[in-house]
């Protein structure tokens, strides 16, 4: 092929996913097309009208195809905008009386919003066709019958025809999507990458073992049958050009149906898919019917820790493996993919041995859980994430005998192992107190290992993990490997379901982050301390619900309650005054109560612990105010009251920042006004390097009872609270 432009060839734009260009221009010369230059998500090429048809019938690759009619430079305002969309001559496109719509991309110094570009663009279309005497056109923004592509990037305008129409990975068989889907360019460029298309002509089999939609399968079943990836569309953008050649168009289309036809009988490549959702399922075989193969595929529901190699198939056939797992977005859904991910590896060496795996992950640092070498790895975008293709080979004859099952779990790092022999020496020191208080919930695990620097609590049935922020000394590649150790060994070691596991990241916290939403999935569930019942969530905030290591003092609180008219200060869920109002089961608890704090989250929550634990909301009351503007404006006095401010806080409900370093005396002071005479006061707090003003001791009886309030679970962190009893000096 020359690359003399023929005389009839006209200069043409492929726009596509980022990341795909190169490949994208190599479609493009194996379609007939002259690629030019490449830019970043596009391909300059020229071709002639029928070659322009057929890219936009068969590339699998591309987003849209435009026919290029003017590139001008120097366009930054407005008027200039406009003069360049009025320098085309539109009659030999847009038809009389048709529709029009304008899709503009970019900004310039005066042009800063796609809707005005837009609307200037048409504009001048608009100008030039009342100067030649032509009516003006209607605006269609959803079905127009001419689709105009305007792109404005440092000043250079690139104006044309959109002949594609809608952009062409809607393929038009994907009603039904799954959850996260990858669009159908991007699945066919992966399978391009795996090296899918010479395997097809060999007649090689592929699996895709977390199937979801089908995408990946329905692309390579295309692939396989020579099929044209948007054969079943109806309309293309050229079909309301008024240079459309339908004959040209017929004649294509033809071809293309008979290639599908004979493509689909001489198949010999076996595509399998395989998912445990059955909604997915439904809607991957509805797809593949939409799709015009669904002979190619076989959809089966299985888990992926059962996967095994099709029964049917040849034992001696090598193919492709490839999914598109997923990534763990979010810190706390990592537990469950470390082990789908180290499954996903054990799986493979198991049941296709000699196969190539294709992994395709915004989380490269989950693709190495599966314990294979990745030999070529290609940067691509999934939507806004950055994400990999990893290509791995599985080695031959070192799995398995095939289709047997594999419940061992995969051999452990030296550190994954000390970890988790901490772990176990843990528990077995923790057996006897746990035994013999029938306590549910404690920490396991508080950074024994420096390089492990995690908090681990165990709440019933589940397992909280907090990771601390690594220093910048440390190696965040190395910090994040150790963290997928610990997260393998958890489960392991602790005989929870990985979706019972929760991670945080634990970072200094300042203004409203400590209060704010980590996520939402509202799931909360009852745990048992003492005589409370008490609701948890683990998931949505940074902290649960429940501060175990302020068990021993809520502990302290219900035997001093009984009889005693109890005030809780800063009361965050007011776990503490369910255990003052219930109190011991000899005396009872509290006569009356009332808790005080700013969020309404966090009220709300201690609303539903009063009604769990059968509390009168007439006795026990919650109160929504600053806890230093309600000590300063409130009446009345109480016999018990329970101070626990956080280290900071400056929400922005306050009048001021708080400071408990600063501002405890202040705030111990107002409080002792409202303490009765014999009364006592328990304040606490979670500041490490805490002193006690000296003026305090001055005023009043303190005791320092610190070191009494530490169960075995937190007995390695003496700094982690400060607790003191305070009562009027001459009652002491």
């Amino acid at each position: 092929m020359t690359d003399t432009p023929s005389p009839d060839s006209h200069a043409l734009l492929a726009t596509c996913p980022k990341g795909l260009e190169l490949l994208l221009a190599d479609e493009l010369a194996e379609l007939g097309a002259v690629p030019g230059k490449t830019t970043v998500a596009g391909v300059h090429f020229r071709a002639e009208l029928a070659v322009a048809y057929r890219v936009c019938l068969w590339s699998r690759l591309a987003n849209r195809v435009i026919l290029c009619l003017a590139r001008e430079d120097g366009v930054e305002t407005p008027e200039r905008l406009r003069a360049a969309a009025a320098a085309v001559d539109w009659r030999d496109h847009l038809a009389p009386g048709a529709t029009l719509a304008v899709d503009f991309h970019g900004r310039a110094r005066e042009i800063r919003h796609t809707r005005f570009g837009a609307q200037t663009v048409k504009d001048g279309v608009v100008d030039r066709l009342q100067a030649e005497g032509r009516p003006r056109p209607s605006v269609d923004t959803r079905q127009p019958d001419l689709r105009l592509y305007a792109h404005l990037h440092r000043d250079r305008l690139t104006l044309g025809v959109d002949l594609s129409g809608d952009s062409l990975h809607r393929r038009g068989y994907r009603r039904d999507v799954g959850h996260a889907p990858l669009k159908e360019n991007l699945a066919a460029a992966l399978l391009v990458r795996a090296g899918w298309p010479a395997l097809a002509r060999e007649g090689a089999p592929l699996v895709d073992p977390l199937c979801g939609s089908g995408t990946l399968l329905i692309e390579a079943a295309m692939m396989a049958a020579d099929m044209a990836p948007n054969l079943h569309r109806e309309r293309f953008g050229f079909h309301g050009w008024a240079g459309h050649a339908p004959a040209v168009w017929r004649e294509l289309r033809r071809e293309a149906e008979a290639r599908a036809s004979i493509g689909r009988k001489r198949c010999r490549s076996r595509l399998f898919g395989f998912d445990q959702s059955p909604p997915a399922l439904s809607a991957a075989r509805a797809n593949a019917m939409r799709a015009g193969i669904p002979a190619l595929i076989a959809f089966d529901g299985a888990r992926l820790e059962s996967l095994s190699r099709p029964a049917d198939l040849d034992p001696e056939a090598r193919g492709l493996v490839i999914t598109n797992p997923p990534y763990g977005e979010r810190l706390g859904e990592l537990p469950e993919l470390v082990g789908l991910y180290a499954s996903l590896g054990e799986r493979a060496r198991a049941a296709f041995p000699g196969w190539r795996l294709a992994l395709f992950t915004a989380n490269p640092d989950l693709g190495h859980r599966t314990g294979l070498r990745a030999h070529k790895q290609y940067s691509l975008k999934n939507g806004p994430l950055d994400a990999k293709l990893l290509l791995m080979d599985v080695p031959a004859g070192e799995g398995e005998e095939v289709g047997q099952e594999d419940d061992a779990p995969a051999p452990r790092s030296a550190g994954a192992q000390m970890f988790a022999n901490r772990l176990e020496k843990n528990r077995r020191r923790l057996k006897k107190w746990l035994k013999r208080t029938g306590e549910s919930c404690y920490r396991l695990y508080d950074a024994d290992m420096p390089e492990y620097a995690l908090a681990i609590d165990v709440y019933g049935a589940h397992v909280h993990v907090q990771e601390y922020a690594p220093p910048k000394s440390v190696d965040a590649a190395q910090a994040q490997k150790r963290l997928f150790d610990a997260l393998a060994v958890i489960p392991e070691v602790l005989d929870v379901d990985p979706a019972r596991v929760v991670v945080k990241r634990r970072e200094r916290q300042s203004g409203r982050a400590q209060y704010q939403k980590q996520a939402a999935s509202g799931e909360r569930f009852e745990v048992r301390e003492g005589r409370a019942r008490l609701w948890v969530n683990l998931r949505d905030y940074l902290d649960t619900g429940l501060f175990l290591d302020h068990r021993p003092v809520r502990r302290l609180l219900a035997e001093m309650a009984p009889g005693k008219r109890f005030l809780n200060l800063f009361c965050y869920t007011a776990t503490a005054t369910v255990q003052a109002a219930l109190g011991t089961e000899r005396d009872g608890g509290a006569v009356d109560s009332v808790s005080v704090d700013l969020s309404n989250t966090y009220l709300d929550w201690a609303r539903d612990n009063f009604a769990l634990n059968r509390l009168d909301p007439s006795r026990h009351r919650v109160v929504r105010d600053d806890c230093l503007h309600w000590l300063e404006t409130a009446g009345g006095t109480f016999d018990l009251i329970f101070l626990d401010p956080p280290t900071f806080s400056n929400s922005k409900k306050m009048a001021d920042t708080l400071d408990v370093q600063r501002d405890h005396g202040r705030l111990v002071r107002l409080a002792m006004v409202r303490l009765a005479p014999g009364g006592t006061l328990v304040f606490s707090n979670n500041q490490r390097r805490f002193r006690l003003d000296a003026d305090l001791a001055e005023a009043y009886a303190v005791e320092d009872i610190s070191a009494k309030t530490f169960d075995p679970d937190f007995n390695r962190r003496p700094d982690l609270h400060h607790c003191f009893l305070i009562r009027h000096r001459e009652e002491a």
